[in-house]
């Protein structure tokens, strides 16, 4: 890369030129890349033409030869000039190429050019958070299995509700995460190209160009297409339908989203009020610069930050695609030069922190246990109101019997008695009536109170396997 792109901190760079995304993802949408891929293109436009015999085999030699040398400083001073990023770097190429550069981007618009470099990095793109959701999916997958067993209270309304088990809590996020990837598979194997179609698209340079010549506009297009491996669109107009964008965007948000509500869960769960999960924190970590106790779940709120972030970013793309008006408009072009590379280093960065929180996941199990103890009587109780009404009880009398020994039990809790409910309810007479103190204290334990939550977190686990297993 030019040293003119070589940042330094003495002028405004964004946060993901360094802190945020892969270097992987920065390099994609990199000024080099896509200048590399912007000559890829003149190259096969320029290989299909010579099939034509508009072209000679030298010419084509002479641009493949120099389709490497990428001089971003030499097209930064012509576009001072000349005010047009994509012809300067039109003749920064030709002036590389004596032999070839006058036939550069013969019959062409430039978005023949820039939409299918700008498609041709969506599917790379796509392609590298497919491959980061995976890895997520495999770790997540084995944490199901470890812990489809271990009970802990389930909480609704974020208030304690009956026991689930952990596997069967992780494998919400995996079933979501799993729609996110069959989604994600999807929108990238529709990602077209605009093919090579002229001004407003309907190729009327191109059939001029080829008037005589034993190949359509069709098939040079075609043939252009299938050598960049980029299958195109049947109707474009001076771009490929915007909409694309839109579905890509929603298709990353939703990503996004999912990997939220991960993060969310662990920072409640961090919480030592519950203490039931927590990140990794480095033997040197500091937690805060003025209490230095403190162990911060930044991990999990930088997600969430950069999550909510690209959940806005789709309303962008619809306006682009709602407001390209008759065969286009220039107003989504300069927001697509940021909305793109923002959105894809966001949700990797998502992507890559959630792998290193689940790789390292912190689990309590005696906090788990510690809120089961806790709270799981009170779900118990339901197990309790079952087997009383099978013997005989009246299920409406029972249930409020347990509701006002309930509400007793949560009062004593609250000025920080042990819970007092078990012991209560084992010495009601009405319930003794229907069920004797040492089966009432059996149904009290709410540790196999979780139905066939392990046999369907395993079941998640398998399809998790199968479908995102490397």
């Amino acid at each position: 890369m030019s040293a003119d792109f070589a940042f330094a901190h003495d002028t405004y760079i964004s946060p993901f030129t360094w802190r945020y995304g892969s270097q992987a993802m920065r390099q994609l949408w990199s000024e080099e890349h896509k200048r590399r891929l912007l000559r890829r293109v003149w190259v096969a436009l320029a290989r299909g033409q010579m099939a034509a015999g508009l072209v000679t085999p030298a010419q084509v030699a002479d641009l493949e030869a120099h389709a490497d040398q990428i001089d971003i400083a030499r097209a930064q001073e012509i576009e001072a000039a000349i005010q047009h990023d994509l012809m300067a770097e039109i003749r920064v190429f030709a002036e590389q190429c004596t032999v070839g550069g006058p036939i550069i981007h013969l019959g062409a618009t430039s978005m023949d050019i820039l939409d299918n470099v700008e498609a041709l990095r969506l599917r790379q793109a796509m392609d590298l958070i497919i491959a980061g959701l995976r890895r997520c999916l495999v770790i997540l997958a084995e944490h199901i299995e470890r812990y489809a067993d271990l009970p802990g209270m389930a909480f609704t309304h974020l208030q304690p509700a009956e026991p689930t088990t952990l596997g069967y809590r992780l494998a919400q996020t995996g079933q979501d995460l799993l729609a996110d990837l069959d989604e994600l598979a999807r929108v990238r194997q529709a990602i077209r190209g605009k093919g090579l179609r002229g001004a407003v698209g309907t190729s009327a340079s191109y059939e001029q160009l080829l008037t005589g010549a034993a190949m359509t506009a069709a098939e040079l297009s075609a043939r252009v297409m299938a050598d960049l491996d980029l299958p195109e669109y049947d109707v474009v107009t001076q771009t490929y339908p915007r909409k694309q964008d839109w579905l890509v965007l929603n298709a990353l948000a939703g990503l996004a989203g999912s990997l939220y509500k991960f993060a969310f869960d662990l920072r409640l769960l961090q919480s030592p009020p519950l203490g039931e999960w927590a990140e990794p924190f480095g033997r040197q970590q500091v937690g805060s610069s003025a209490m230095p106790f403190k162990r911060n779940p930044i991990n999990a709120e930088k997600m969430d930050s950069l999550a909510r972030f690209v959940a806005a970013l789709p309303r962008v793309a619809w306006d682009n695609a709602a407001h390209s008006l008759l065969e286009r408009t220039l107003d989504d072009s300069a927001n697509r030069r940021v909305l793109f590379p923002d959105a894809f280093l966001a949700v990797d960065e998502i992507v890559q922190t959630a792998c290193r929180l689940l790789q390292g996941l912190v689990i309590n199990e005696g906090a788990i246990a510690r809120n089961l103890a806790t709270y799981g009587v009170f779900a118990a109780s339901e197990r309790l109101l079952m087997e009383a009404v099978k013997a005989g009880g009246d299920r409406q009398t029972l249930h409020e019997v347990i509701r006002e020994h309930s509400l007793a039990a949560w009062a004593a809790m609250q000025s920080g008695a042990p819970n007092p409910l078990a012991a209560r309810l084992a010495a009601d007479g009405r319930i003794q009536e229907l069920a004797p103190p040492g089966q009432i204290a059996s149904l009290l334990d709410a540790s196999h109170y979780v139905g066939d939550a392990p046999a369907r977190a395993r079941a998640l686990a398998a399809k998790i396997r199968h479908h995102a297993g490397d």
